[in-house]
């Protein structure tokens, strides 16, 4: 096996969210190593400028080109809305997916005409997926909403009792009767709300499309498609690297990736 097809997979987010992509990726792609990077001392990105957030994404790149990986994957919607682009050049001749580019993918093949999209304020405000998905397919029918209260709880491990589901109940109510047949999760907490999520549709027939799943799949099919899977028979290793460390981080990582986690390492970027 040659050196590239050995090399890890890089995933980056502004902060912890991106360990679900991590987890997705994991369970796609058992036998590959992950490094993540979490940009923890400048969290969160959705408020920033969007030539901030591509001077931020820009350094990141550098620094997982740097750990010899094999492909950079963007588990952050608000770099994915803004700063694909300047990634993709950093990273050179390395593959680069992303979080909305998948998840609008994913959302077109089911072939459902109506989707929803929730996220954060930032990422329903930038427009990015509604603008991808008609790009894709103009005849689509929209609708977003933003669900900010869903990030503090899913970060306090709220996601499965009767706050979580008061909350999603008054952010989907307006999705229930209007048509909507798929639902995109367009932040990288959400995913942690899909059973809470089935609940509240009372298991009615409408699809859930998790941008983790869909990346993770894009990722596999990239990588076998130019011959770089990593085909030895063993189970990858995740090594996380944060920007600063803060309160918390071993316990919510744990809760994302459902699984402990090894050495987490402080790696600074220029400002």
């Amino acid at each position: 096996m040659g050196s590239k097809e050995s090399s890890p997979i890089g995933i980056f987010d502004s902060g912890i969210g991106g360990l679900t992509v991590a987890k997705a990726v994991m369970e796609a792609l058992p036998a590959e190593d992950i490094i993540y990077f979490g940009d923890t001392a400048r969290v969160p990105y959705g408020i920033k400028s969007k030539e901030t957030i591509q001077k931020y994404s820009a350094e990141i790149t550098r620094f997982l080109v740097s750990m010899n990986v094999k492909m950079v994957i963007i588990a952050c919607n608000s770099v994915s809305a803004v700063a694909k682009e300047v990634v993709t050049e950093a990273a050179g001749e390395l593959p680069v997916l992303n979080v909305i580019d998948a998840g609008t993918k994913a959302a077109i093949q089911t072939g459902k005409n109506q989707i929803g999209v929730i996220g954060t304020l930032a990422t329903v405000n930038s427009g990015a997926y509604k603008r991808e998905l008609l790009k894709r397919d103009d005849s689509l029918i929209i609708k977003s909403k933003a669900c900010p209260m869903l990030v503090p709880l899913a970060e306090e491990g709220w996601t499965d009792n009767e706050v979580a589901l008061k909350t999603l109940s008054i952010y989907l109510n307006g999705f229930k009767n209007n048509g909507v047949e798929a639902l995109i999760l367009g932040c990288t907490h959400y995913p942690l709300f899909k059973s809470s999520i089935k609940k509240v549709f009372d298991d009615r027939d409408i699809e859930i499309i998790d941008s983790a799943d869909a990346v993770a799949r894009a990722a596999r099919s990239r990588l076998k498609k130019t011959s770089m899977l990593n085909t030895q028979d063993k189970s990858g290793n995740l090594s996380c690297f944060v920007s600063d460390h803060p309160q918390r981080f071993r316990e919510l990582a744990e809760r994302f990736l459902g699984r402990e986690v090894p050495d987490i390492y402080i790696k600074h970027l220029q400002e």
